[in-house]
């Protein structure tokens, strides 16, 4: 294969998905790699932000969820909540968001090969992924916060600070909010998404290492709303979140989605990341210019990680930690900004 394709993804997750359904639609020849079988699971709080949900509207796709309204922070019977001014968000499984944007590369007739690339060759003209006889013209590293194709050319970076982790459980549970609920602890934070009309999803993240439960059992006014017989799902797990990348693009490889960078769950913005980045990656190399995507991607997450780093911050200092809900009870117009700055 000389010339082979124009795109190889690397990763089928929802940044690799989106980034195919992009290519395909901006006329590229587009493969994605992805040795796992669709739908994929992972630990994440499955609320889509508004963002999100107008991506997906404008790349044709309907998913069902249950629709979000807003952020609501709690600590102990301190509360405060903001509602999204740019339309809804929605609660969504994992594998009902991986299965719609799956099918829509099939239909678009971009190839998913059960194919994993953790090494890449470069030249000039392209990327070789050896043994397997794939071959593009540019290569995506879309594949998740541990990126192999990130550390395989060099752009991975050893990150600092305490690391934290994420663990999530589903609850078969009506949600009792529309909103995403933050509830705030002294070492973690859980986050509560309605995701059905029976259906809770439970995210908690912390720097502590120790089983769900007993994570969970920090929070006892949500622990009692969460009884063990209800728990309908396995608990999964995903970390250390914060990951550095030196940068988005070295010769033919550009990264997109948590392999391109990854500061932290706590605001939320996975997915809208995810997409924004795969629109701008799929924009300059269609243009010709795949340099100026890492002024692109800055740009378009600055705000989120900003926000997000300064968030992380102030948790881990313990005399500012206790102080985040009750400061944005004081200030609730300064906290709706925040929530629809990100939203």
């Amino acid at each position: 294969m000389n010339g082979g394709h124009d795109l190889l993804i690397a990763g089928g997750g929802p940044a690799g998905l989106a980034t195919a359904l992009y290519a395909a639609r901006a006329g590229l020849d587009t493969v994605v790699a992805e040795p796992r079988q669709a739908p994929v699971d992972k630990a994440c709080g499955e609320g889509l932000m508004p963002g999100a949900v107008h991506a997906l509207t404008a790349l044709g796709l309907q998913v069902a969820g249950h629709t979000i309204t807003g952020i609501r922070y709690v600590q102990g019977p301190r509360q405060v909540q903001a509602s999204f001014r740019q339309g809804p968000g929605l609660g969504v499984r994992r594998t009902s968001l991986h299965s719609a944007l799956h099918r829509a590369v099939l239909k678009e007739g971009v190839p998913v090969l059960p194919v994993r690339v953790e090494n890449v060759q470069q030249d000039t003209t392209g990327v070789s992924v050896p043994g397997t006889g794939l071959r593009a013209k540019w290569l995506v590293g879309a594949d998740g916060l541990h990126s192999p194709v990130r550390r395989s050319v060099g752009l991975g970076v050893q990150p600092s600070g305490t690391p934290r982790y994420g663990l999530r459980r589903h609850y078969a549970v009506p949600p009792w909010s529309a909103y995403v609920e933050v509830h705030w602890g002294l070492h973690a934070e859980a986050y509560v998404t309605p995701l059905g009309p029976e259906l809770v999803g439970v995210a908690l993240l912390t720097a502590h290492r120790a089983p769900f439960d007993t994570q969970l059992a920090h929070f006892p006014e949500l622990a009692a709303r969460l009884p063990a017989e209800a728990a309908a799902t396995v608990v999964r797990g995903a970390g250390p979140l914060r990951q550095t990348a030196r940068a988005r693009f070295r010769g033919r490889v550009l990264l997109v989605g948590d392999a391109a960078g990854y500061v932290d769950a706590l605001t939320g913005e996975g997915i809208s990341l995810a997409f924004a980045g795969a629109e701008a990656l799929v924009h300059n190399v269609r243009r010709g210019t795949p340099w100026r995507y890492e002024t692109d991607w800055k740009t378009a997450t600055r705000r989120h990680r900003l926000l997000t780093e300064l968030l992380v911050r102030a948790r881990q200092q313990p005399a500012l930690a206790p102080h985040i809900v009750p400061t944005a009870e004081r200030l609730p117009r300064v906290f709706a900004a925040a929530v629809n700055a990100l939203a």
